[in-house]
């Protein structure tokens, strides 16, 4: 693997964490009723662009289409991030969980800029294995995550 300009840093919820609530990118109930607080509504558009970048890349994979996997996998692994004041709020709700976090927030971050080396030499079935590392990530994370998240922060008690 080359040598990374760039890394998440422990402080940056990244990748790992729009991954973890993009199924939550598209309008439901809660949002409807206008249940979601204000500093959430930047936090969505974050999700549901990234929503689309990751149908972009399959469709892109699915064609064979090389340079469109390469231009879009960055915008995955380094994406624009919630507000600080939210940041915080979520890290702080994670505990000692954010360890766990940030280690799938990483795999997943340089899950994709393999996968945009991969695309680069035009090695498909590179592409295809990062991007299951991708996807590994973002299931890994749904499974420790999405459910207490939910509850924590759109259903509280």
């Amino acid at each position: 693997m080359t040598n990374r300009k760039y890394r998440h840093h422990f402080g940056t919820l990244g990748v790992i964490f729009a991954l973890c609530i993009l199924p939550w990118s598209s309008p439901s109930p809660a949002w409807a009723n206008g249940l979601m607080e204000a500093a959430s509504l930047e936090l969505r558009l974050i999700m549901q662009e990234l929503g689309r970048n990751m149908q972009r890349i399959t469709d892109a994979i699915s064609r064979e289409d090389w340079a469109q996997v390469a231009e879009l996998a960055p915008k995955v692994a380094t994406h624009p991030e919630p507000p600080l004041a939210e940041k915080t709020r979520i890290l702080a709700y994670l505990g000692d969980k954010a360890i766990t976090f940030r280690s799938f927030d990483e795999g997943v971050h340089e899950a994709a800029l393999v996968m945009e080396e991969a695309a680069q030499r035009g090695n498909g079935m590179a592409v295809i294995q990062s991007f299951a590392r991708v996807q590994e990530g973002c299931l890994g994370c749904h499974q420790s995550f999405r459910k207490p998240f939910i509850e924590h922060f759109y259903n509280p008690r």
